[in-house]
């Protein structure tokens, strides 16, 4: 069975990097602090024993998840902890700019929900999260840097995310086989990251009683639609209590290129949607 590597957030921005851009996804131990990860599920409890377990778009979308997986959407808005410490991790900030930023003014957030994945529930189809965007057919570029946060203990059994090393470098015809499939076992605080090329699946928890809980964050190109409406997610009186980069990365920031001769994405009354809100006139 293959295997991903395991760093740490101490090997370095440069060396994580390299093995990203050659397998295509990489765990990283350690990455948030074990009182962070406390606070954060002390945060959620109240969110998961509310939680929907049913997606509400298509059945197609529902069949994908299944019906034994509960979701808190909208992270950035309903949890500072998530917006300030996780979304906007030094490390998933600087990969950002190293695999994004070639190809776009700004990168922004895609998504950020939380996904706790029950006993019973199967396996994902393995796919790439890039295919978001079908009507861009073939990007020959990455689009997008993704990551699964871990907020308990990943193993093979409660549904690890299944994933396959090399795959972002191989024609998008070719079939994945189950013997090439390695599963991102971690600790609770790590995360996987991959890129959107990646492919990759929710594993299938196979206990009885254990719920596997963590975050699912994207990034994506600035000029791209985003897959989560996060400016309804995290509304003015909500993004007002961020730093000025989470209000960016949630799609208050302007996608400024005219240095490249490119266009201005964003705006609202000719202004940066920050500077009002930093003005308190949003």
């Amino acid at each position: 069975m293959p295997e991903l590597r395991t760093m740490m957030p101490e090997d370095g921005e440069a060396a994580i990097l390299a093995e990203l851009q050659k397998s295509g996804g990489v765990i990283i131990e350690g990455l948030l602090a074990e009182e962070l990860v406390e606070q954060l599920n002390r945060e959620m409890d109240p969110l998961i024993e509310v939680a929907s377990s049913t997606t509400d778009i298509n059945p197609v979308i529902d069949a994908f998840f299944g019906d034994k997986v509960r979701h808190v959407t909208g992270m950035a808005g309903k949890s500072v902890a998530f917006a300030e410490q996780v979304m906007c991790h030094p490390l998933f900030l600087s990969l950002c700019n190293s695999v994004l930023l070639p190809n776009c003014a700004d990168y922004r957030l895609n998504l950020g929900h939380l996904m706790d994945r029950g006993p019973g529930s199967k396996r994902q189809y393995i796919h790439r999260d890039e295919l978001v965007w079908v009507h861009y057919p073939d990007p020959d570029r990455e689009i997008q840097v993704a990551s699964i946060v871990a907020l308990v203990d990943f193993t093979q059994e409660n549904g690890a995310t299944a994933l396959l090393p090399g795959s972002h470098l191989w024609k998008k015809d070719r079939q994945p086989q189950e013997s090439e499939i390695a599963y991102a076992e971690m600790k609770a605080g790590s995360a996987v990251i991959y890129l959107g090329s990646t492919l990759h699946a929710g594993g299938a928890n196979q206990t009885q009683e254990q719920w596997r809980r963590g975050f699912h964050l994207s990034y994506c190109l600035g000029w791209l639609r985003t897959e989560e409406n996060n400016l309804l997610a995290v509304p003015p009186q909500k993004a007002a209590q961020l730093s000025r980069r989470a209000q960016e990365l949630v799609g208050y920031g302007v996608h400024d290129a005219v240095e490249s001769f490119g266009g201005y994405l964003g705006m609202l009354d000719m202004r940066h949607p920050t500077d009002l809100l930093a003005e308190g006139k949003l």
